[in-house]
């Protein structure tokens, strides 16, 4: 059945913020009911590189995502429609042949560190919500998530981070913060997320 009414949530803010936590939060909290789409599924696939080519790319720079794509595929899931999402494989720099299929449901979770950057993103976006964290939170979260989760040796995370990422945040994700309608200072902050999952419940509600 085509859902007529779709609200879109942004959750931006700096990587190791919190923004996945708070975003998985809310999608295990409602499970099927809502979808939700990561913005770093939307890096660019790189053909003919090899791996050392693709290690030195700067991932936080708007040039190496296919926003565009993203922005293609957020407008199918508000006229109802089903997309294929593109699959990242970090420990290998580079987009999978796989895709993951993402129904439309009435609230849809978008999540990235520059959803806010790009301005038609931007606006396609109901509700924007920012987590904002202390720096050195985020840089201990990223350490222990590219460890651990995505393959990387500890060098290689620390030399990303001060060479791309800080003053990535710095130039394109910290200036969005004033684009939010919600700033929340922490993935486990409940106070904001009994905010939204009300809000969630309501337009849920409205849905039936």
């Amino acid at each position: 059945m085509k859902i007529m009414n779709v609200t879109l949530i942004g959750i931006a803010g700096g990587s190791g913020s919190g923004k996945s936590t708070f975003s998985n939060r809310l999608k295990s909290y409602f499970k099927d009911q809502i979808s939700i789409v990561y913005h770093d599924n939307y890096y660019k696939k790189q053909i003919d590189t090899t791996f050392e080519e693709r290690v030195k790319v700067n991932y936080d720079h708007p040039s190496s995502l296919e926003t565009d794509l993203l922005i293609q595929h957020l407008k199918l899931l508000k006229q109802g429609k089903t997309i294929e999402c593109p699959v990242y494989d970090f420990s290998n720099h580079n987009r999978s042949e796989e895709t993951i299929c993402i129904e439309s449901k009435p609230v849809i979770l978008v999540e990235g560190i520059l959803l806010f950057e790009n301005e038609e993103l931007k606006n396609l976006f109901d509700i924007k919500i920012y987590v904002d964290s202390d720096a050195d939170e985020r840089i201990l979260r990223r350490i222990l998530r590219d460890v651990e989760q995505r393959g990387r040796d500890l060098n290689g995370v620390i030399k990303q981070y001060l060479n791309t990422v800080k003053p990535m945040h710095a130039l394109y994700v910290e200036p969005t913060r004033q684009m939010a309608d919600l700033v929340i200072n922490s993935g486990f902050n409940d106070v904001a997320f009994d905010l939204i999952c009300n809000q969630i419940k309501k337009i849920l509600k409205e849905s039936r």
